[in-house]
């Protein structure tokens, strides 16, 4: 990673230590970013979204407690309502395996933006944008707002058709400040973090913060089981008398060691901990001289019950990304009744994704002695997009009104590529150099998006009521290329990707609530909301990634997906007792199915045939209720409930090979469940603190007529530490120790979406990863 000078803004922010807020947040607008740096200097914060008209969570720096630092923040919301949030590591950064599903929304279907910029729809094939982790250290989090269901008419996102995360970075410190933290752990886990603060000169504040981690696989493979991450963080402000500038810059390089996917059969002769043959190369050559043709008399050792030879891989691959993420931000008070935001930014990714795979290292048959039945599947993404965000705001008696636009100009780019010149073992945890041998295909995509919105927001009866009501515009297009690409062979047309052109746009997404205080600490607000999305890209969930006759057959019946949502709600505030109820009704509208006989190991071979078709319409109804309790000074209580049902409205006509109608109507949807709660105890007396919380996750089905899935599943994280800060000598450190799933409970983790069925009578679909088991992490930091 290239740290280079003219990239970064001076200084330092705050940083915001994860001993500082002791309460649990809950529900914030997520328009209102400036909470965050009210909150800096706070020692409790506990906000209900006060004065809203829909449902927004708010998870603050004190949240993370629990959890050992570098932990990603989509994880960390996994205890509010309404939240299913999964990964298959214990700091939830393997993008792989990272996913969210919200009120029966999953990761692809919801909205995402860091201090304003969009992140993408969160794909773990990119084409769009970045995870948060990768664009923001999670020690430099100032808040995170979930907006579930409605995300409101201003964040920069067409996929928000169920709600929306908007993550605020902390803003520079008033003063010079400096912190650094040291974790140890489980699986040879170490993290360093570093922050500067240069404090506030003449209007001007900034900080510098870098971090690295590392960290081994848990699952029974040997070697070439590290995954790495490195990333920087500068971010500088400039206050004057009439608005603010923002400057910030993220540089992030990870390179991630995979695990396999496994089957409910799999699993059941193999164990959670199943992993690949490295670094034993023979054993792994033997395997693979029998899944190949030709080969030479005495080569092949077939595998042995309990392994199957569709278990055996060598490692399960490496994921690399390299990103730049830059943004410049002014606020300007043009009069005292208007303001003016306005925002630039910029964002280039490469990633590969590289695995071994079966096959003769020549193109045929083995040709020398020195041929081994082992190939090199090489993916590479590339994303290179620029945009601009403006809007104006004017208060005039009762009124609020608002506009804004979004414009974003993004080229991306995946191909599949093939090295045959494999003759032993090697890392694959780098960029592969040189020339590929042959393609599979290749394809580049310009996406040209625009959007425009306008709000008024009427408060009367001396604000215990206020009306918003609005719309936006939205116009998004993808227009894909098939390129020859870079390989001695260009792809040939069985397994080439289309050329096509796809366009999701409705000019008018209404929005509309209302909110009345009827008494004191009492609410009651109402919301309806439509959404479009845009047509999903990359290489597993875009409709474009299929062949040109699927292409020329299909492409014009596409319908984009769309969502109606009803927010309905109560919350109680008080100093000592918060309580959220929240009620809704979705209709989620021609969902966009994607159609692959081949496991998710072999998707996207030559053969597979792919092809997306509009399967009908998802309803969801629910509840979500959330409890804050301070009992007493230093003590918080937090505990939530949600009940979920989400299902089908059709039965399935499903065409993989042949075509057949599967009964999916009235069940739920996969990866749903119907029953959630989550409970987290804190506790702060002096230096000592402590946080204990609880999940349960109920039943998941991973196909669609509900014959296969996993039972409810209750999981534990502990917190503890202690800071010095009543000692003349030790002032400013702080010691913690992190213990993830504290009872060591064995679970399924994340489901891949790519290869859910209508059933699977036999067990065989290679869709989720096992849980991680009990790890533990220590941390010594130290600030002034």
């Amino acid at each position: 990673m290239k740290l280079r000078a003219k990239h970064l803004s001076a200084g330092l922010a705050f940083l915001l230590s994860s001993t500082m807020l002791s309460g649990m947040a809950y529900a914030q607008d997520a328009a209102t970013q400036g909470s965050a740096e009210a909150a800096e200097d706070a020692i409790e914060i506990t906000v209900v979204g006060k004065g809203q008209t829909r449902s927004v969570s708010t998870l603050v720096p004190a949240n993370l407690d629990v959890l050992p630092p570098g932990t990603s923040v989509q994880k960390a919301l996994n205890f509010l309502p309404g939240v299913s949030a999964h990964a298959i590591d214990a700091l939830g950064v393997n993008e792989q395996s990272l996913s969210l599903q919200v009120r029966g929304f999953s990761t692809t279907h919801l909205g995402y933006s860091l201090d304003g910029v969009p992140l993408g729809d969160g794909a773990y094939n990119n084409y769009n944008g970045l995870s948060i982790s990768r664009a923001l250290i999670s020690e430099n989090l100032g808040q995170a707002d979930l907006a579930t269901g409605i995300a409101g008419l201003s964040i920069p996102s067409t996929s928000n058709l169920g709600g929306a995360l908007i993550y605020t970075s902390s803003n520079p410190k008033k003063s010079l400040g400096f912190k650094v933290n040291q974790t140890l752990g489980s699986e040879d886990a170490t993290r360093t973090f570093l922050r500067f603060d240069t404090g506030e000169h003449k209007g001007f504040s900034a900080y510098v913060s870098a971090q690295y981690s590392e960290q081994d696989l848990f699952v029974n493979q040997a070697a070439y089981n590290t995954s790495y991450g490195r990333q920087l963080n500068a971010k500088a402000n400039y206050e004057f008398e009439r608005g603010k500038l923002t400057a910030y810059a993220n540089i992030s390089a990870t390179n991630q060691a995979n695990d396999t996917y496994l089957s409910k059969d799999s699993f059941s002769r193999l164990g959670w901990d199943w992993g690949a043959y490295a670094p034993d190369w023979d054993g792994y050559l033997e395997r693979a001289y029998c899944q190949v043709t030709n080969a030479p008399a005495g080569k092949c050792v077939t595998s042995t019950l309990p392994e199957k030879l569709g278990d055996v891989t060598f490692t399960n691959g490496q994921i690399l990304r390299n990103d730049e993420l830059y943004y410049i931000a002014g606020d300007f008070n043009l009069t005292s009744s208007i303001n003016l935001d306005a925002k630039v930014y910029s964002h280039t990714n490469k990633g590969a994704g590289n695995n071994f795979i079966t096959g003769w290292s020549t193109q045929g048959t083995p040709s020398t002695d020195d041929d081994v039945p082992v190939r090199i599947r090489d993916t590479r993404y590339t994303i290179d997009r620029q945009g601009l965000i403006g809007n104006v705001s004017w208060k005039v008696g009762a009124h609020h009104i608002q506009a804004g636009f979004w414009r974003e100009d993004n080229t991306s780019s995946a191909a599949r590529y093939i090295w045959t010149n494999v003759k032993g073992p090697f890392s694959l945890a780098h960029y592969l150099v040189g020339q590929p041998d042959l393609a599979q295909w290749v394809q580049e995509t310009d996406w040209k998006t625009e959007q425009f919105y306008v709000q008024d927001t009427v408060t009367l009866l001396n604000d215990t009521l206020s009306i918003d009501f609005g719309f936006k515009s939205t116009h998004a297009t993808s227009d894909a290329k098939a390129i020859p690409g870079v390989a001695k062979a260009a792809p040939p047309a069985s397994s080439q990707f289309a050329s096509g052109k796809l366009t999701a746009k409705d000019n008018f997404l209404p929005e509309v609530g209302v909110r009345w205080a009827p008494v004191s600490g009492h609410e009651v607000y109402a919301s309806y909301a439509e959404n479009i999305a845009m047509f999903q890209g990359g290489f597993k969930l875009g409709p474009q990634s299929v062949s040109q006759a699927v292409w020329d057959a299909q492409g014009k019946y596409l319908e984009p997906e769309t969502s109606k949502t009803i927010d309905i709600g109560y919350r109680y505030i008080s100093h000592a007792l918060q309580v959220s109820v929240a009620l809704y009704d979705v209709e989620f509208e021609n969902r966009l199915l994607q159609y692959n006989p081949c496991p998710t190991n072999q998707q996207q071979n030559p053969g597979c045939g792919n092809s997306f078709h509009n399967a009908g319409s998802v309803s969801s109804k629910g509840l979500e209720v959330g409890v804050l309790w301070r009992p007493m000074p230093g003590v918080s209580w937090y505990n939530s409930a949600s009940f979920n049902e989400s299902v089908y409205n059709e039965d399935l006509n499903w065409c993989a090979t042949t075509c057949e109608v599967k009964k999916t109507k009235g069940k739920q949807q996969v990866d749903t469940p119907k029953e959630m709660f989550s409970s987290v105890l804190s506790l702060k007396r002096g230096g000592y603190w402590g946080t204990l919380s609880g999940k349960y996750t109920g039943e998941r089905f991973y196909t669609y007529v509900n014959d296969q899935g996993f039972p409810g599943v209750t999981t534990f994280d502990l917190g503890v530490g202690y800071n010095f800060n009543d000692t003349s000598v030790l002032r400013g450190a702080k010691l913690a120790l992190n213990v993830t799933n504290l009872t060591d409970k064995r679970h399924a983790s994340n489901f891949d979406n790519s290869v859910f069925a209508p059933d699977d009578a036999a067990g065989n679909i290679k869709v989720f990863h096992a849980s991680a088991p009990r790890q533990m992490f220590v941390t010594l930091g130290y600030s002034f």
